[in-house]
């Protein structure tokens, strides 16, 4: 998706912590998770799990009338297996933001992103939450630009974000921020984990068969530094191999899965998290059996790494909505009400995954 968060420096992963507000009995599920020998640890055992994108968490959440919304989504997911929620943790200039202008904010939505973390602790659920965007949607690095142009900065190009002093500064700070905001937050804590949030392009073309991004990221060498604990991909072939058949995507896509899974077994050695893929029912020749073809390859790329103790650990398809919220839908959408089959296929690829959860004392694990 255009609105997925790119290269963009520091998510943070797993961020659900004890509560401090609420009286829930913290367990072994609300451990933070770690990662040793390029997998998931929860709790001494390899974590393995499937999950959803929910981008719109904190702002519908900021409307306390609404939040019943969140409780809700995080309850129908826990319920078919479910167990990690990506949501956006930023909203920079435009309409109702988190940050109207570098380091002012809107405290509703704080207190909605609060809410959004302790809703998850109750029922299991990690999170990682975005903290800017590559892209336009919600501000992203152009807004940080075009603020240091208002105050008479001469920038060029929005990938100054990356390299002007003053635009770095005002990440820098939005970035401390979450720390007096978020009851929720542990500010002192270094076990949150970090990614770089890459949709996976390779800087050279022929790694990327039928593909020709260039955006400025190379999944190799992004993903080698230290700080960043584990890989992330995205993939959307109706998008990317727009007017090919249903074979040809689907093939791509098997392709793009196993090379990026044995790049980052045998080169990064670092667990690797499907954080967006999906099908849109916008497109002409959409169905919903192509859709469920479409999970089933991605799901099945994933179970088969996880299952040989490998370092693929989960997928996160994009996105999850609950009933009444028409204006978020992008055709990527799933209700669970609304999708039988689709629904059927997440809850059987979830089970499969907490089996293998459960063999964490085999020595190909350790």
């Amino acid at each position: 998706m255009r609105i997925s968060c790119t290269l963009i420096l520091i998510l943070l992963i797993f961020v659900l912590i004890q509560e401090q507000n609420f009286s829930t009995q913290v367990t072994a599920e609300n451990e933070f998770v770690r990662t040793e020998r390029g997998h998931f640890m929860l709790n001494g055992s390899p974590f393995y799990a499937n999950g959803f994108n929910a981008y719109w968490l904190m702002y519908v959440a900021s409307d306390q009338s609404q939040r019943y919304k969140i409780t809700f989504a995080f309850q129908e997911a826990a319920n078919y297996g479910l167990l990690i929620a990506r949501a956006w943790a930023f909203g920079d200039g435009g309409y109702f933001p988190l940050q109207y202008s570098p380091g002012f904010y809107n405290e509703h939505m704080f207190q909605g992103l609060d809410f959004v973390i302790s809703e998850a602790g109750k029922y299991g659920i990690k999170l990682i939450l975005s903290l800017v965007n590559n892209y336009e949607d919600s501000g992203g690095k152009r807004q940080y630009v075009n603020w240091a142009r208002n105050q008479g900065h001469n920038i060029v190009s929005d990938d100054e974000f990356f390299t002007n002093t003053v635009v770095k500064g005002y990440y820098k700070n939005h970035i401390k921020m979450p720390h007096r905001y978020i009851s929720n937050y542990n500010s002192g804590d270094p076990q949150h984990l970090l990614e770089a949030g890459l949709e996976g392009f390779y800087r050279k073309p022929e790694d990327q068969e039928n593909l020709n991004f260039k955006i400025g990221t190379d999944f190799i060498t992004n993903n080698q530094i230290p700080d960043i604990d584990f890989a992330t991909l995205h993939s959307y072939p109706d998008q990317w191999l727009n007017g090919q058949t249903d074979e040809n995507q689907l093939s791509f896509l098997k392709d793009w899965l196993d090379k990026h899974i044995q790049d980052t077994q045998t080169i990064l050695q670092k667990p690797l998290l499907i954080a967006e893929f999906g099908k849109s029912s916008k497109d002409k020749e959409y169905t919903t059996k192509k859709r469920d073809e479409l999970f089933s390859t991605v799901y099945t790329s994933i179970y088969s790494s996880a299952s040989d103790g490998g370092v693929a650990s989960g997928a996160l398809f994009w996105q999850l909505l609950t009933e009444n919220m028409d204006s978020f839908r992008d055709g990527y959408e799933i209700v669970f009400t609304e999708s039988p089959s689709t629904v059927e296929l997440i809850a059987e690829q979830c089970q499969k995954l907490n089996e293998i959860r459960k063999l964490h004392d085999n020595p190909k694990f350790l």
